[in-house]
């Protein structure tokens, strides 16, 4: 039987065995603590064994792939997600690497989420136009999701891609792909990675993650004498991302909130010609594979009826980027590189 495979405590294996509405782990993942509480009549520390090990086991259950199918999970075919702008995707040389942890900083106001609710819609494409075929989690710390913008955004997606049929983007069911988490706290932003999230993946619902933000949580939840506690709640979070991504192969993009800097050197970690650095100092840097900054620069650019404030969004670092940056401008369709005169 399945559930003696779990190496849970008899008295655990017996009350799940009883409850008859938990027939599959995927049950046991997607009802909450309380209502399993209720429906096995176990004690709150044994409904967390059998969580765990329910998550662990899901984790555990792959099918069988080919030689090639590996080769291709791993990014060995060198795939990327499309922002969905050739400008933007020129400056990222295809977009977000699929195996990694990609983080974009910047100010409030700065594009950061307009970004990450465009490569939400762009991971849907397939992978000929860009995308990777899949939907998206998207995981809110601190604002409440913007369902109007994402609306908005796929409404106008034939405009931004206008390479693209119309007949293939009108049969994307974009909303219906993204699936919105609300974390208030470290604990229930680490049950979503370690439970939700891995059933989505495993079920290839899902091939992206999104945090927005990840500084929200950390730093309301420890004072400054906690740093060595929060760099290790901060390495184990990063830690379960990295899991997620490498045996998912799915591109990981955190959004960053950022801190002023008094002293200005030349560090390699932060943005250039900037009085501001990413939050949570060099635990988390460490921690990325590519570092974006975005932020607002001087200038306005007008089209129609619409204009924009001009962003810049920086390549601060990566292993396959050379340190560069390209100007951008947020219309109705989404972010827009500038190109060359």
């Amino acid at each position: 039987m399945m559930w003696d495979q779990l190496g849970l405590k008899t008295a655990i294996t017996a009350a799940v065995k009883r409850a008859a509405q938990l027939k599959s782990l995927r049950e046991v993942l997607c009802v909450s603590a309380p209502a399993l509480q209720r429906i096995t009549g176990l004690s709150g520390s044994d409904v967390q064994e059998l969580i765990a090990a329910a998550a662990a086991a899901a984790c555990r259950r792959r099918p069988p792939i080919t030689a090639l199918q590996l080769q291709q999970s791993q990014g060995g075919d060198g795939s990327r997600l499309s922002t969905g702008c050739p400008v933007l995707d020129r400056l990222l040389r295809g977009g977000l690497p699929v195996g990694g942890v990609t983080e974009l900083a910047g100010e409030s106001g700065a594009g950061k989420t307009q970004l990450g609710l465009q490569f939400c819609l762009s991971v849907q494409f397939p992978p000929e136009h860009g995308g990777l075929g899949s939907g998206a989690l998207y995981i809110c710390t601190e604002d409440p999701f913007p369902i109007r913008r994402l609306q908005q955004l796929s409404s106008e997606q034939s405009v931004l891609r206008s390479n693209v049929s119309p007949s293939l983007i009108s049969s994307l069911r974009f909303s219906d792909h993204v699936y919105i988490e609300h974390t208030a706290d470290l604990d229930s932003l680490q049950a979503c990675l370690t439970r939700r999230a891995p059933l989505l993946l495993a079920q290839r619902a899902v091939r992206l993650i999104v945090v927005d933000s990840v500084a929200a949580l950390f730093r309301c939840e420890f004072q400054a004498d906690d740093w060595l506690e929060r760099n290790k709640q901060l390495l184990t979070f990063s830690s379960t991302l990295h899991h997620l991504s490498q045996e998912f192969s799915t591109p990981v993009l955190c959004i960053n909130q950022v801190t002023d800097v008094f002293s200005q050197s030349d560090d390699s970690l932060g943005p250039s010609s900037s009085t501001v650095s990413p939050a949570l100092g060099l635990a988390w840097a460490n921690q990325v594979l590519v570092r974006l900054m975005m932020r607002r620069v001087p200038g306005t650019v007008s089209r129609g009826n619409q204009s924009s404030a001009l962003r810049r969004l920086e390549v601060v670092f990566a292993p396959h980027l050379a340190r560069s940056c390209r100007d951008a401008t947020v219309w109705r369709e989404g972010v827009r590189g500038v190109p060359d005169p």
